[in-house]
């Protein structure tokens, strides 16, 4: 397959990862954790190799041309996310390998809504 689809959960120092071409799913503790007390992200550095190991065991073996991926932060998002916030979840995943990323603020998503929201829709 030459594209894979992941749905990706941020919490506090931890990220879930749901490949939606074949239902896996990864769960990884960020050590050191990424986390700060006043922003889902404090560390960068570490959000991203923790965020880079979860997609390439979510994607699996095999090769990928493009890595969709929603990202959807959970916590201290009151109010919604600020410009440089969302910045952040999207350079995030583009570091971490994904070549097409939507950044999702709301309830969770099932397989379809992942889809759906990749198309615009």
């Amino acid at each position: 397959m030459f594209k894979k689809t992941l749905y990706v959960q941020i919490r506090e120092n931890r990220v879930h990862v749901r490949n939606i071409d074949d239902a896996r799913t990864v769960e990884r503790r960020a050590s050191p954790g990424f986390s700060h007390p006043r922003m889902l992200i404090g560390d960068f550095t570490a959000a991203q190799a923790c965020l880079k190991h979860a997609l390439a065991e979510a994607r699996g073996a095999g090769f990928a041309w493009t890595t969709a991926v929603v990202i959807h932060p959970l916590e201290n998002i009151e109010g919604g996310l600020s410009q440089v916030e969302e910045r952040v979840f999207r350079e995030l995943a583009v570091g971490a390998g994904a070549s097409k990323v939507v950044v999702w603020v709301g309830a969770g998503l099932g397989d379809a809504e992942v889809i759906a929201r990749l198309k615009g829709r």
